[in-house]
């Protein structure tokens, strides 16, 4: 098949994991786009906001030189960003209710100023503002997605992948987000992978390093729901598997006029919190 990116379906890890979790929820994120505005739509809420900002000021600092990354104040850039979500645009019901999860991220960017030895080694930067590859060119399937950190490894030339953890729990062990992160690092630049890591902001002091997957597994497990997915928007079936489910039921609530539009967010979507 010809290589046409307007044509081709586009899968990453979020979108992946909408469909593993409910083909309406991926329909409704993913592909759904308002009839009066044509923008997609997608639900703001204190979690979201919280992790948005703090990568926002930290995956900022890539671009700097190492020496350069602290001087500013990142209680500041924090600062500065979080205007982007106060209020409803944070899906805040109140005052307290922000007061308490911003000082969280405050909590999380005071643990990098006191533990920066990551982010103080040289970086390597996916020159795509996207990173984005063909996963297959006989299926016309293409992977994208943003890699938070880079650590280039000067011993061997390698990289280390560094994903920042604003949450509170553990990534589960079957995510694939280290898969997806993997094969758009090796296909994307020109460093092999020698180490990945999950860094718990909310309470390590150091990133947890976990075993990168082979390319080969990573590939199999990502092609197959990735083909899935193309299936799935061929026949247009989006059903969801229960009929409606606590994940699918506040898009639809959307639908009905029963949410509250509060702004565009940054990837061009109506976002809206729930009534």
């Amino acid at each position: 098949m010809p290589q046409d990116k307007y044509s081709a379906v586009w899968v990453s890890n979020s979108s992946i994991n909408d469909f593993v979790t409910c083909p309406r929820l991926y329909f409704l994120r993913n592909v759904y786009k308002d009839p009066d505005t044509k923008h997609k739509i997608n639900i703001i809420n204190p979690s979201l906001a919280l992790g948005q900002t703090v990568h926002e000021v930290l995956e900022g600092l890539s671009v700097l030189p190492a020496e350069m990354r602290l001087k500013d104040s990142l209680p500041d850039k924090y600062n500065t960003a979080w205007e982007k979500v106060t209020g409803k645009l944070g899906g805040f019901r109140d005052a307290q209710e922000e007061e308490a999860v911003k000082e969280r991220g405050e909590k999380m960017l005071k643990r990098v100023i006191d533990n920066p030895a990551p982010l103080l080694n040289k970086a390597i930067k996916i020159k795509q503002e996207l990173p984005n590859y063909y996963l297959s060119t006989d299926e016309n399937i293409i992977l994208c997605g943003r890699i938070d950190w880079l650590e280039y490894i000067t011993a061997d030339d390698s990289v280390h992948i560094i994903d920042f953890k604003t949450g509170k729990y553990d990534e589960r062990s079957d995510s694939l987000q280290l898969p997806i992160y993997s094969l758009l690092v090796k296909n994307c630049q020109s460093k092999k992978v020698s180490k990945a890591s999950y860094w718990y902001l909310d309470r390590n002091d150091e990133p947890t390093e976990v075993e990168p997957p082979s390319s080969e597994d990573a590939y199999n497990k990502v092609f197959a729901l990735a083909k899935k997915v193309k299936q799935a928007r061929l026949e247009g079936s989006y059903a969801c598997r229960k009929g409606g489910c606590r994940d699918c039921r506040p898009f639809e609530a959307i639908l009905k006029k029963e949410a509250e539009f509060v702004g565009v967010g940054g990837y061009g979507q109506d976002m809206y919190i729930l009534k």
